[in-house]
């Protein structure tokens, strides 16, 4: 078990997650299971019994979440710029090009969806295309804003028909990435035996726009360890910002990692760096290294910096220039990143690919811990239209209070103002207004 000597900030995230060690975290054999708390733990049981609303409420009377929502709220209400390297927008970055139409298939599943539901509650679910509630999305397991409609509140035919819309925007194994992180939430919830605060159902959908071929919309869901935004304008498809999470993030031999090929790929091209380029692209020897700049390590995101409510977040380049890297060691670095793009069906996928190859020259891949796997990672891969991330985490529900491989968070950014498809949405107006 682990050392508890740190202080608790809230009873669930601890001043060691957040804390510079002299030594480096190590990994061992160590399963998740061997941080399951004992069901009669104070840590969580508590909350047996509590749906999520009531929970919601509880967890949050404390200081430290009362500021963490203050601080996420005033993000919130900014004006929308986009993730930069200098809080000022590269222009000419996404190009919308001659209109086309979109997936008729996918319209007809969102058209159902919005048929099967009475009048409330398709007021509940839509939202006008430019609603600010698009950045309203969240990652925690309780509630900080509820936009649309909760999946666990719904019927079993609408929660299918709810799928129905994900299979058809999503490419095949996509939709699997998407199914899979919220089972593993349903997973967890049975581990900690609180399945109604966490469940393959514990989601928000909402629909911006009306769903049309030749008129822009999109649909958001979120909810713990699960935040994906998908907007269709002009005959192009933007999956982005995008978080898929999950503790644990594995279910022992019967389920491989949910990131397994990403990190394994990802520790591959680490072990494959010379010295020299080695010597850049680690920026840190250590994710909790005790030379972190005041205010890099964050109790609720860790070290990631592209999560919920970081719609403006200035993110200077850090690490090696992929300029620096061979042939070999670059095709490594794009397959990371196509795996990153993986919700996009294939066509849009190679359209974002070609986007992502434009700024090969401009793109920075930065590395946090060891590279050769004995330790936890963090890793970032960073371009004037990529910011993609990857973080091994402490526990929330589990009682590691050091960061360990079964618990993981992954975001997707476009940077410079194509989160939500804001950069092709603007050039879609002006040619329609035009």
């Amino acid at each position: 078990m682990p050392d508890r000597s740190d202080k608790d900030i809230d009873g669930f995230f601890s001043t060691a997650r957040v804390s510079g060690r002299e030594g480096a975290v190590e990994l061992g054999d160590e399963s998740f299971r061997d941080y399951l708390f004992d069901h009669d733990d104070p840590a969580i049981a508590p909350w047996r019994g509590l749906d999520y609303e009531q929970f919601s409420a509880a967890r949050q009377d404390n200081d430290f979440l009362q500021q963490l929502l203050e601080d996420w709220n005033s993000l919130y209400r900014e004006p929308f710029v986009g993730v930069t390297t200098d809080g000022i927008p590269l222009e000419g970055l996404y190009v919308l090009p001659e209109l086309g139409t979109g997936d008729a298939a996918l319209v007809n599943a969102a058209l159902r969806f919005l048929d099967a539901l009475d009048t409330e509650q398709r007021d509940r679910v839509s939202y006008p295309l430019d609603a600010p509630e698009w950045r309203a999305w969240s990652n925690p397991e309780f509630v900080v804003h509820r936009v649309g409609l909760r999946l666990e509140d719904l019927s079993d035919a609408l929660v299918d028909a709810v799928h129905d819309v994900l299979r058809a925007a999503f490419s095949p194994e996509g939709y699997q990435r998407v199914r899979e992180a919220m089972e593993l939430n349903g997973f967890l919830g049975e581990l900690v035996d609180l399945p109604l605060v966490m469940n393959d159902r514990s989601y928000w959908f909402s629909m911006f726009g009306t769903p049309s071929v030749d008129q822009p919309w999109g649909f958001q869901i979120f909810g713990h360890h699960l935040g994906v935004n998908f907007v269709t304008v002009g005959g192009r498809e933007v999956i982005a910002p995008v978080f898929i999470g999950a503790e644990p993030a594995l279910s022992e031999d019967a389920r491989r990692p949910i990131f397994d090929g990403r990190e394994t790929l990802a520790l591959r091209l680490a072990e494959s760096l010379t010295d020299a380029q080695r010597a850049q692209a680690v920026v840190f020897d250590s994710v909790l290294d005790p030379t972190m700049p005041e205010g890099r390590l964050h109790p609720a995101d860790e070290r990631h910096v592209a999560g919920a409510f970081r719609d403006n977040r200035v993110v200077p380049y850090e690490g090696l220039r992929v300029t620096a890297l061979e042939r070999g060691q670059v095709a490594m670095l794009r397959e990371i990143v196509e795996d990153f793009h993986l919700l996009l069906a294939a066509p849009e996928r190679a359209a974002t690919m070609a986007e992502f190859d434009a700024h090969l020259h401009e793109t920075w891949f930065s590395w946090y811990g060891a590279t050769d796997g004995s330790q936890p990672i963090y890793f970032r891969i960073h371009s004037p239209v990529i910011i993609a991330e990857l973080d091994n985490h402490a526990g929330v529900w589990l009682s590691n209070r050091l960061p360990a491989r079964f618990h993981v968070h992954s975001t997707l950014r476009l940077p410079n103002g194509n989160d939500y498809g804001r950069e092709l949405l603007r050039q879609w107006r002006s040619r329609a207004e035009g």
